[in-house]
């Protein structure tokens, strides 16, 4: 898109969207893992628009902050009358030279996509564009009418006859139009249709009426998927995480079935790593090369190192996870934790903003919590780091290197372990163990005979 004609964009994005049935305005719906809405706007700020202008209505006050942090401007449509009346209050009358119309509910539009298009608007010098696509089952989109091959209309589905409801070629919601002429042909647009409302649609017939070259831009089906409902809100969801899989499996990545494996388009993950059915990979994550990842492993803005395994069931959420170490099954590994090297973690322990030191080890049923575990350290079942006092704080266990710590050991922070000490199992400790230290903390064990009675 390198062209000195300024390139304008209006999103229109102030629908109820009725047919969702849900409270949360339709373009914030999530498309794996993100609003559809985003895909949209980061594949126009790919093609570098010199103002994204962005209709907002319904849900104002959620959808306007999100557009505004992309960099967009937002402008209010007062009543719901129609895509016309939208168009109209994004301001065209001080938009000069190319305008794209695009709805806010295309997920599946990439970069690739928008350029095509231009591209093809600017080779045509047209004065406006309907990008249209071929469907099968058109279903309720609007109608693309030719006569000898050039377009004279779009009918939308609703005031369309039998006949014109047999055409398959569709208006996919998308225009490219000279600014110029939409200052002329919006205010021509009037209501006098079974829903009372202003169609942008009625642009083509009014511009073909006044002897502007109108054209047609085939695109993809991809280009066509809108979403309306939760039906298909779910299928552009499947569309994009198989997609994000062919993409990773093209690299190298064995991913054992595709149709079970969730991965947003956000992740990375190296070449070599075996990813499982059931896992889902959400946000900033990154996994490195030869990484195992079992069945139902749910992993959210973290990152593994190079031949980590993650064992079946696990959840791990902003931390980092380096080199050879395992995780699992069904480890709970909570922010701001760092595992280190050839660390291994073992079922049903659980972890929050702990540095666990290279090599070290917790087998099973432990919870650490504000800790830090030296290297080659043993931590036993069922070992807790109380860290939460009486008085809403949380406190610091510091565990040294090389330290064995027994079962069913709590430790009371904040309290600092030397290197090389020994806790013995069943021990509750308060005060700090220096070097080298064994530290026995139970109850005194007594004895009296024949005390249950016969």
């Amino acid at each position: 898109m390198e062209n000195s004609l300024r390139k304008t964009v209006i999103i229109l994005a102030a629908g109820q969207g009725t047919r969702m049935k849900s409270p949360l305005p339709k373009v914030l719906h999530p498309v794996a893992g993100q609003p559809m809405i985003q895909y949209t706007i980061s594949a126009l700020k790919e093609c570098q628009f010199d103002d994204i202008r962005v209709v907002v209505g319904v849900g104002e006050n959620l959808v306007r902050p999100l557009m505004e942090q992309q960099g967009a401007r937002c402008f209010r449509q007062l009543q719901q009358l129609g895509t016309a009346d939208a168009v109209r209050s994004a301001q065209p009358e001080n938009i000069e030279g190319l305008v794209l119309i695009i709805n806010g509910d295309h997920p599946l539009i990439t970069k690739e996509h928008v350029e095509n298009i231009i591209k093809e608007f600017e080779s045509e010098q047209a004065d406006l564009a309907v990008v249209t696509c071929v469907l099968k089952k058109p279903g309720q989109f609007g109608r693309i009418v030719r006569h000898y091959d050039q377009i004279k209309a779009i009918v939308e589905a609703k005031d369309a006859s039998m006949d014109t409801l047999k055409i398959n070629e569709v208006n996919t919601g998308i225009y490219v139009v000279q600014a110029e002429l939409l200052h002329s042909v919006l205010p021509l647009i009037g209501n006098s249709n079974k829903q009372n409302e202003f169609y942008l649609t009625d642009m083509v017939s009014k511009s073909v009426e006044s002897g502007k070259k109108v054209i047609g831009i085939k695109a993809p089906k991809d280009v066509a998927f809108g979403v309306n409902s939760q039906k298909e809100l779910a299928q552009a969801t499947q569309l994009k995480f198989k997609k994000k899989c062919e993409q990773l499996m093209e690299n190298g990545v064995i991913i054992i079935d595709p149709r079970s494996t969730y991965i947003e388009s956000s992740v990375r993950v190296g070449s070599g790593s075996v990813i499982y059915p059931g896992v889902y990979l959400k946000g900033l994550s990154v996994v490195g090369s030869f990484s195992v990842l079992e069945p139902n492993v749910f992993l959210i803005d973290s990152v593994l190192h190079d031949g980590v395994q993650v064992r079946a069931g696990s959840y791990i959420e902003k931390a980092v996870i380096k080199s050879k170490a395992t995780v699992g099954p069904y480890a709970r590994i909570r922010p701001n934790t760092l595992i280190e090297e050839d660390a291994h973690i073992g079922n049903f322990v659980e972890l929050k903003n702990v540095t666990f030191g290279r090599g070290a080890k917790a087998g099973h049923l432990t919870y650490l919590g504000d800790a830090e575990i030296g290297e080659n350290t043993n931590i036993g079942c069922g070992t807790i780091t109380c860290n939460y006092a009486v008085d809403h704080k949380k406190y610091k266990t510091t565990i040294g290197k090389n330290v064995f710590v027994g079962s069913d050991t709590q430790f009371i922070a904040p309290v600092n372990i030397g290197d090389d000490a020994v806790i013995g199992s069943g021990s509750t400790i308060t005060k700090d163990v220096p070097d080298k230290a064994l530290a026995v903390a139970r109850g005194k064990q007594f004895i009296k005979e024949n005390y249950t009675k016969k």
